[in-house]
C-alpha cells in the first residue's frame, strides 16, 4: 500500500540531501538554487518494492532472542529504489535498471564527476527512479546464500566493457575513446563494482535469477504508477536487459523500453516477446563503438557483435508483427568512441539527448 507523502520543505544550495530512516519509506521536498545549469527537485526519497518474506521453522525464543533463529522472518529479494521528482516535470517517469556488477550509482554520476543520466533526464523534465536490483547494493537481503569471490578481476571487466585493453602493465584506451581518462577516473570506475549477495562467485557461478529481478522491477513500476498515475519508461543496461524484457509479463504500466547494450534481445516467439508485442511497447536498442570483427585490437568486439545481432533478429520480427522497434548504432549516427558504459562517457549528454529525441518521437506521453 502506498504511504502518504511526508513533505518537508528545505532550501538547499549546492547539494541535495536525503534523510533515510531504517525500515521505512522516506519522502521529502527539496529545492536547489535555480540558475544556469542548476536543478530544482520537488520531491525525493527511497522505498523498497517487491520481494518476499521467508520464515524459519519452529517458535521464536524471546528469552534467547539474540541467538534464536527459530520462527523468525526475513524480508528478502526486493528492489531498493531512490527517486527524485523535478519541480518542472514534463515527461513520463523513468525507471533505471543497472547491469552486472553494478548498482544505481552508475546512472547517478560519472568517473570524473560530471552529471550522470539521472541528472540529465531530470533536467529534461523526467522523474527518475533508480533501482538497486535484488541481491545487489542496498537491496542485499537474499533468500539464496551466495559466496562472494575476492579474486581480482578489474582487467577482465575493463576488456569486456570495451573501454580498452590491459597491455604491458597499463590500462590502455581504444582509439578515439570517449571514456574519461586518467588514474583517478579508473579508480572511481572500478570502485563502482558491487557483488551479488546471491551469486556463488567462488565456484564460478555468475547466474542471476532473472525472474526474481523482473518481478521486483515490475513491482517498482507498479508503485511508480500508484504514486504518479503515469506509465514508466524503463531503461536497462547490459545484464539488466534480460529481466527488463521479462518485466513486461508482470506489469501493464511500461510505456517504453530503452535497452543500453543488453546482453541479449528477447527470442522471437518467447513469452517475453509476446508480452512486449501484445502490450504494444515501443523498444529501442543502443550500441556503442568497437563492435565487429574489423576491430581486431578489441578482444571483446566479436562477442558483442554476436550479442548485438540478436537485436537485429528481434527488430525485424517485432516490426513485421506491427511493433515499434529500432536499433541504434551510435557510430552510424555520427556519435563515435563509445564503450559499454556510454552513459558515463564524455559525450553522455549527447547520447541522452538522442534518447530523449527517440522518446519524443515514439512514446505516447498522454497518460
Amino acid at each position: 500500500m502506498k504511504r502518504k507523502n511526508k513533505m518537508v520543505s528545505l532550501v538547499i544550495t549546492g547539494i541535495l540531501t536525503v534523510s533515510i530512516f531504517s525500515g521505512c519509506t522516506v519522502e521529502q521536498s527539496t529545492t536547489k538554487t535555480t540558475g544556469n545549469g542548476s536543478l530544482e527537485i520537488a520531491q525525493q526519497g527511497m522505498f523498497s518494492a517487491g520481494g518476499t518474506v521467508v520464515t524459519s521453522d519452529g517458535t521464536f525464543d524471546v528469552s534467547n532472542y539474540y541467538t534464536s533463529r527459530e520462527g523468525s522472518t526475513s524480508h528478502v529479494d526486493h528492489a531498493n529504489v531512490f527517486y527524485q521528482i523535478p519541480e518542472n516535470e514534463t515527461g513520463l517517469p523513468m525507471v533505471f535498471l543497472h547491469g552486472y556488477g553494478q548498482s544505481r550509482m552508475g546512472w547517478m554520476t560519472t568517473p570524473d564527476e560530471r552529471d550522470g543520466w539521472s541528472n540529465l533526464f531530470l533536467k529534461m523534465g523526467h522523474s527518475v527512479f533508480l533501482i538497486d536490483q535484488p541481491r545487489r547494493g542496498e537491496a542485499g537481503q537474499t533468500s539464496v546464500a551466495g559466496t562472494i569471490s575476492t579474486e581480482p578481476s578489474d582487467q577482465t571487466w575493463y576488456t569486456q566493457f570495451r573501454i580498452g585493453t590491459y597491455l604491458d602493465g597499463a590500462f590502455t584506451y581504444n582509439e578515439g575513446s570517449q571514456f574519461p581518462v586518467g588514474e583517478e577516473a579508473l579508480n572511481q570506475f572500478f570502485r563502482q563494482m558491487t557483488p551479488d549477495t546471491g551469486m556463488d562467485s567462488i565456484n564460478g557461478d555468475q547466474n542471476i535469477d532473472i525472474t526474481v529481478v523482473a518481478q521486483a522491477v515490475a513491482a517498482t513500476i507498479d508503485e511508480v504508477y500508484e504514486r504518479t498515475g503515469k506509465d514508466t519508461i524503463l531503461i536497462t543496461h547490459s545484464q539488466g536487459g534480460m529481466p527488463g524484457w521479462e518485466t513486461a509479463r508482470y506489469t501493464d504500466h511500461i510505456a517504453a523500453i530503452i535497452a543500453i547494450e543488453p546482453g541479449m534481445a528477447p527470442e522471437v516467439d518467447s513469452k517475453e516477446y509476446h508480452a512486449l508485442l501484445e502490450k504494444d511497447i515501443p523498444i529501442t536498442f543502443y550500441y556503442g563503438d568497437y563492435i565487429g570483427e574489423e576491430y581486431t585490437d578489441v578482444p571483446a568486439a566479436s562477442m558483442w557483435a554476436m550479442m548485438a545481432s540478436t537485436a537485429d533478429v528481434f527488430d525485424e520480427a517485432y516490426t513485421a508483427a506491427g511493433g515499434n522497434s529500432t536499433v541504434v548504432h551510435l557510430p552510424e549516427e555520427g556519435i563515435m568512441g563509445n564503450d559499454h558504459f556510454m552513459f558515463q562517457d564524455l559525450n553522455n549528454d549527447v547520447i541522452a539527448e538522442h534518447v530523449e529525441n527517440w522518446i519524443q518521437e515514439n512514446v505516447n506521453e498522454t497518460d
